[in-house]
């Protein structure tokens, strides 16, 4: 074996100062790298939440309507009903029996 295989090949401190500095400049755009994929994960889940919220919302305003007392419903008159109340706003328009039958055309037994 000769000696110039043996031993090593010593760096100037220029090069061991340019390594570092690649070395440093790899691991700072590492730290990007990590930034932006912090920026991302933090949109991803700042549009989850907000999703949620709305699901809330949605969920408080049929709570709301299931707790709100409900209107009463209008029941169906029937026929018989619908004459009655016709003939009581006629006495309440000051109408007579006789005068309501005139009017319909239809003659009273006494």
């Amino acid at each position: 074996m000769s000696e110039s295989e043996g031993k090593r090949v010593r760096r100037s401190a220029e090069e061991r100062a340019a390594e570092i500095d690649t070395k440093v400049e790899a691991l700072r755009q590492s730290i990007t790298d990590q930034e932006t994929k912090k920026q991302e994960a933090v949109a991803a889940f700042d549009e989850k939440i907000a999703s949620i919220r709305e699901r809330i919302k949605a969920l408080e305003a049929k709570k709301k309507e299931i707790l709100a007392p409900k209107q009463p419903r209008k029941r169906r008159k029937s026929k018989k009903q619908k004459l009655q109340e016709i003939v009581q706003q006629a006495q309440k328009s000051g109408l007579k029996p006789e005068e309501i039958a005139e009017l319909l055309g239809i003659q009273l037994e006494e």
